[in-house]
């Protein structure tokens, strides 16, 4: 059986489909995208049905990643659809566990804690308002929450 596993940041414009898209990479380069299904939503609906962030899309890129993502809002069904919810910092957290019930909260993550850095900050930052140089810190921090997410996996669920 796949492990099933959500992003979730505010629109799933930006951070949440890139976490997205980086961890199917990393998946595919360690052999295991045929153990782990992923998704992405948001918890605000701003964006429904859009595609991502131009800027979120042209990172990707610039690291040979593609993603069709289509910009959906979290909904109460997913906690029963995900094993693991990574959300990008405390708010998305919040909203996660309230729309999903506190039952579920044990699934909830902020996905930096698979990061291993030394930083007490384990919040992804939003970079809708900011350059290219923020959307390619988001980048970084997810490619190393990714890694860090695969190592945990491979240990709690011998793969």
């Amino acid at each position: 059986m796949k492990i099933k596993i959500l992003f979730v940041c505010l629109g799933n414009i930006c951070r949440s489909p890139m976490a997205e898209a980086v961890f199917k990479e990393e998946l595919r380069k360690n052999g295991l995208e045929e153990k782990v299904d992923c998704d992405s939503a948001g918890t605000a609906g701003y964006h429904i049905g859009s595609s991502p962030d131009k800027r979120t899309l042209q990172v990707l890129a610039e690291h040979g990643i593609s993603t069709p993502h289509l910009a959906r809002k979290l909904e109460k069904a997913d906690a029963n659809r995900f094993d693991y919810v990574m959300v990008m910092d405390e708010s998305n957290y919040s909203d996660t566990v309230s729309l999903i019930g506190i039952q579920h909260s044990s699934k909830v993550f902020l996905f930096r804690e698979f990061d291993q850095a030394d930083s007490i900050d384990l919040e992804v930052p939003d970079p809708y308002h900011g350059t290219m140089k923020d959307f390619n810190f988001v980048y970084e921090l997810c490619l190393k929450s990714s890694q860090g997410l695969i190592r945990y996996l491979r240990v709690n669920h011998s793969m």
